[in-house]
Formats: structure tokens, sequence, C-alpha cells
């Protein structure tokens, strides 16, 4: 039988499966049925410092509404505070003591002060780590780059002298150079990166002329990028490495690990073929290794990554003039009717 074991921000875990942050968490029994379907840690759903704002603000306007309709009535209601981030924090201390495998936190804000307060909060609650979500999609054209690595770079600082518990980033592939951004943040002391995060892209309904905001699930083609940059990061940083999107079977497992990562994170393949697909998962996984006479992750960690494949451009644009000399091939599976 092969030994499933992994680290991750400096935690041993039972095996490299991670389940991704999401609502599936909201229910505790789903967490009770990630533990016992064998996933390794669950990544509870992200605290946004957006969306407190924005329920802070709805309340003041309801509580609000009717005030000063004459002078004897000032107000209908009594002054009240939103709870901020207590039910969050409520329910992740309740996750935590729910479950024997690793619970990490997830955050998003949008100020360096709530970086700081609720990384503080956060870590009171008993959780293993903490991953950053530095969810930001570029949309004004005078926001620079480097500015905005500078802030991320200074935030990751802060949290890392806030808090002790390990402290991840989760990060998008929107930027122009990822493997220095990651660079950089690794030397600023990030235990972990999780590439990459997946956007919800708004769509448009052509009848109403109006945008739609619609869940959808990761394609498997997409785990092809985090499976690119963790061969490219493999040996060249201190951090672990997480894969992340488009991660849905044991073989998708398999081939983020031979790339170099150390663990991955899924989400869309427990919405798609429920819970209970992670035993096979992670069946396939160790099968596969069994088949391979591996022993262990090492025996094969980084295996086909950039630092250990003996064709220098399998990671490089090179690839595509390989692509572009066997049209032949292209056409074949492909014909133009």
């Amino acid at each position: 039988m092969a030994n499933l074991k992994t680290r991750y921000l400096g935690i041993e875990l039972k095996n490299p499966i991670i389940a991704g942050a999401s609502n599936l968490v909201s229910n505790p029994d789903n967490l009770k049925k990630m533990e016992d379907a064998g996933v390794a840690a669950i990544v509870y759903k992200s605290l946004f410092e957006e969306q407190i704002q924005l329920e802070r603000l709805e309340l003041d306007e309801e509580l609000s509404e009717y005030k000063e309709r004459n002078a004897e009535m000032i107000s209908l209601f009594p002054d009240l505070d939103h709870a901020g981030p207590k039910e969050h924090l409520i329910n992740l201390r309740s996750a935590k003591e729910s479950v024997s495998i690793p619970i990490i936190a997830s955050l998003n804000c949008m100020f360096t002060e709530t970086w700081i307060e609720y990384a503080k909060l956060i870590q009171e609650t008993g959780v293993d780590a903490l991953e950053l979500n530095f969810y930001f999609v570029p949309r004004e054209a005078i926001t620079d780059g480097k500015d905005l690595v500078n802030q991320q770079l200074d935030i990751l600082k802060i949290v890392k002298q806030t808090i002790k518990i390990p402290v991840s980033i989760k990060l998008s592939s929107y930027y122009s150079n990822p493997v220095n951004v990651i660079n950089q943040l690794d030397k600023a002391g990030a235990n972990g990166f999780v590439i990459f995060n997946r956007f919800l892209q708004p769509d448009i309904n052509l009848n109403d002329e109006t945008f739609i905001n619609h869940f959808s699930t990761s394609l498997n083609e997409e785990s092809l990028v985090p499976l690119r940059f963790a061969g490219l990061l493999y040996g060249n940083i201190k951090a672990s490495i997480c894969c992340s999107s488009g991660i849905h079977e044991g073989s998708d497992v398999v081939k983020m690990i031979l790339a170099g990562a150390d663990c991955v994170q899924v989400v869309s393949t427990l919405y798609r073929n429920k819970i209970s697909h992670l035993v096979k998962m992670l069946k396939d996984f160790s099968d596969w290794m069994d088949l391979k006479n591996y022993k262990s992750l090492d025996d094969f960690k980084g295996k086909l990554s950039q630092k250990n494949v003996n064709d220098p451009f399998i990671y490089k644009r090179a690839q595509y003039i390989d692509i572009l000399t066997r049209t032949s091939e292209i056409f074949k599976k492909y014909p133009v009717r």
C-alpha cells in the first residue's frame, strides 16, 4: 500500500487532496462527509470584508428608512450595529472543532487595517493555517501592476508579523509575470501558494440585455495552467505548491504531483460528482502509485518539472512550434469540412 502523506505549509497531511473554499462547508454535515471520504484538509469559505461592508450598509439603510418622519418620532428602531465577522468566526471555530483534519481559513479584505484585525481574530479560532485570498481583477488603467504587487507584499509581511500560524497566498494568473510575483512573495515569507484563483465571470442575457452572474464549475482543461506553473516553480521556491482549478479525477492529482505540486485543492468536482467522489479519486491515485511501484510522493514529485526534464523547452513557448509542425495530426483529429 502506497504512503500518500505529504506536507503543506509545514503541516503533515494524510494525502494530497484538500477541499477548497466553497459554500459546501456551510453545512456542518458536509464537513464530516468530506472527512469520512478521506480528504486531507478543508479550506473554509472566505471571509470577505467587502460582503460585510455591504451588509452593514444595507442594515443602516433599513434602520434609517423611516427616520425623522416627524419631530416626535426620530426613529422606529433602536440603535443596532452590524455584527461584522462574528458569525463567520463562530462558524469557523465550530468547523475546526467538528473534524480532526486540518482546517484552513480564507480571508479577503480591502484595507490593510482589516487584514490585520481579521487575521488576528481568525487565528484565535484555532484554525491550522490562513489562506490570503488575493482576489483582484484589473479594471482601471491607472492602476500600476508594480504598485499592486507591492501592496500585496506589504499585506503579506504585516500579516506574517501579526499571527503565528502558517500563511498561504491564493493568487490569480493575471500578472504579467506570475513566477516573478510568486518569487517575491516567497522571499517575503509566504509558507505556500495556491495556483490559481478562479474568477466567476459576468455573462449577458441577449433577450433582456442584462448581466447574468451565474455559478459555473471548472473544466478539466483549466488544470493545464496550474500544472505549467507548478512545473516552473518546483525547486525554485521554499514555499509549498498547491494546484487548483480543473482537478476532477485522481489522474489529475497525479499529474500535478509529477509537475511539482505538494497537494491540490478541489471544489468543482465535489459539486459535479458529489463529496463521495473523493473516495474514488484517492483510490485511483493510490492504484497508480502501486502500478508504478512508487512507495511515497517523494518518489515522483517534481519528476516532470522544468528542473528535472531533459527538454528545456517543454514549459516554454517553443512547444507551439512543435505543434505547428504537426498540422497533419491536427487536421486528422479535427478534419476540415
